[in-house]
């Protein structure tokens, strides 16, 4: 079973950055698709930017193309998710998944494509 722990959401004006990590224990996740969905009050939970297995591929929802970037370490078994330019509507609680299937270069936007996820980790923009 993996353990998948969110960190470095927090509050920021619009126009800020922030860098969310996600840190997998109990099982290697190199081998492995990873995701970042977010889920704001009241709404849906929604994919962000997704990666293949060894970031050969990568995904993004269009209102966050050429603002977030989607990285992954392997050695250290952790994904990133580099945010610039927050707009309030990021606003947000960003998961972190982890698909169990190796899809070689496909990335999955499909929350049902990922069995494990992360507590989430708290991102407000303010305006």
């Amino acid at each position: 079973q993996v353990q998948l722990v969110e960190s470095g959401g927090g509050l920021v004006q619009a126009g800020d950055s922030l860098r969310l990590s996600c840190a997998a224990s109990g099982r290697t996740v190199s081998n492995y698709g990873m995701g970042w969905f977010r889920q704001a009050p009241g709404k849906e939970r929604e994919f962000v930017a997704a990666i293949s297995w060894n970031g050969g591929s990568t995904g993004y929802r269009d209102s966050v193309k050429a603002r977030f970037t989607i990285s992954r370490d392997n050695v250290k078994n952790t994904v990133y998710l580099q945010m610039n330019s927050l707009k309030p509507e990021d606003t947000a609680v960003y998961y972190c998944a982890t698909e169990a299937t190796w899809r070689g270069p496909v990335v999955s936007t499909k929350r049902g494509r990922y069995d494990s996820w992360g507590q989430g980790t708290q991102v407000t923009v303010s305006s």
